[in-house]
């Protein structure tokens, strides 16, 4: 037998972020450049993120939704990243987050992996890395580009 195609494919197509408060954050994401999509409304909010959507959804309904408790305790293990093509732009952004209302987790410094990096949260506390990676750069879209898998 040969192996079956999955039925999922290796791709990311929306990240959703439960936030307190949608109208809030919906201002901070504006705020950082974000433009929200017409399909938003008071319940929701959707952003072009280069190919991949922004959402931003009520904690408490997202939570109830996916049939999770709404705690809110500690990292939830995962943090978004926004790379950047030099190393002096990530700088810079941090700087437009801490001004739309970011809180800042880490400055801007050089990475032990060869680039320069910062952290934020965002008004609930979402955490985001602002990186430039030398060895993974951006394309003319702004989209990075990783090395293909290997060919096995």
């Amino acid at each position: 037998e040969g192996l079956r195609r999955a039925a999922m494919q290796p791709r990311v197509t929306f990240v959703t972020l439960g936030v307190a408060e949608i109208a809030a954050s919906r201002r901070f994401y504006e705020a950082l450049g974000f433009r929200a999509s017409s399909a938003s409304n008071d319940s929701v909010a959707f952003f072009d993120a280069g190919g991949i959507v922004l959402a931003l959804f009520g904690r408490a309904d997202l939570a109830k939704d996916a049939t999770v408790p709404d705690d809110g305790a500690g990292f939830t293990r995962v943090a978004l990243a926004h790379n950047v093509k030099a190393p002096e732009d990530v700088a810079r952004v941090l700087a437009e987050a801490e001004a739309a209302g970011a809180r800042i987790l880490k400055p801007s410094q050089r990475a032990f992996w060869g680039g320069t990096s910062a952290y934020f949260a965002d008004p609930d506390g979402h955490v985001w890395e602002v990186a430039h990676n030398p060895f993974f750069p951006l394309d003319a879209e702004g989209r990075v580009q990783i090395p293909p898998p290997n060919q096995t």
